[in-house]
């Protein structure tokens, strides 16, 4: 993996398992079985963030779970993202990621541009672009839904194709947009999932 990557990840998600509330772990546990029942079948695990928009809090989630995959040596598991809405893949969650180690590099330059997002140097760049969860681009049956914001998870107690659907709501940064706490925002709710999606590829091992 990417050595500044590992180096924030080490310092700053693993270790800090003890913040997170008991009540998030026990939905964090249903992640867990999904991924271990799609091993133990020997069949790929794939999961699929869903919030509103597609532009920032399912990008993250997306982005630290395969990370999470990667740091503990887990195979065949596939994250993607989506929304109930296409917009694009906000760039102050972008710096957010950047910062944190992800080589996140713009390809594309329309008003959903997409990115190309390096993990590892010996895996190819997740391509992360804003669409809706349904997107041709995501996996269509037997995938793990998370739902990473409430409007989402409200607005589709039913996600076709799902296996399972875990709630995992996270508070918007967005409210932060344009103010003098934007960064620091945007880079606690990034370490925030980060933190609670390590935890739960944790107990895979």
């Amino acid at each position: 993996m990417n050595s500044q990557l590992v180096q924030f990840i080490e310092k700053n998600i693993i270790g800090s398992f003890d913040l997170i509330p008991e009540e998030r772990k026990d939905t964090l546990v249903k992640m867990t079985g999904f991924l271990k029942k799609k091993i133990d079948e020997g069949n790929p695990a794939e999961f699929i963030f869903v919030c509103t928009h597609n532009s920032r809090r399912s990008h993250m989630s997306q982005l630290w779970a395969q990370a999470a995959a990667l740091y503990y040596e887990i195979p065949r598991v596939h994250c993607y993202s989506g929304g109930t809405e296409e917009t694009a893949f906000n760039p102050r969650s972008v710096k957010a990621l950047q910062k944190a180690g992800f080589e996140i590099t713009q390809v594309s330059q329309d008003d959903n541009p997409v990115y190309e997002v390096k993990i590892d140097d010996q895996k190819e760049p997740v391509k992360a672009f804003s669409k809706k969860f349904s997107h041709q681009s995501n996996p269509q049956s037997e995938f793990c839904a998370v739902m990473t914001c409430t409007d989402a998870d409200e607005a589709c107690p039913f996600v076709p194709g799902a296996e399972v659907r875990v709630s995992l709501p996270y508070e918007d940064p967005k409210k932060s947009d344009d103010t003098e706490m934007e960064s620091k925002t945007y880079e606690a709710r990034s370490l925030e999932i980060a933190r609670e999606l390590f935890y739960a590829f944790s107990l895979v091992k």
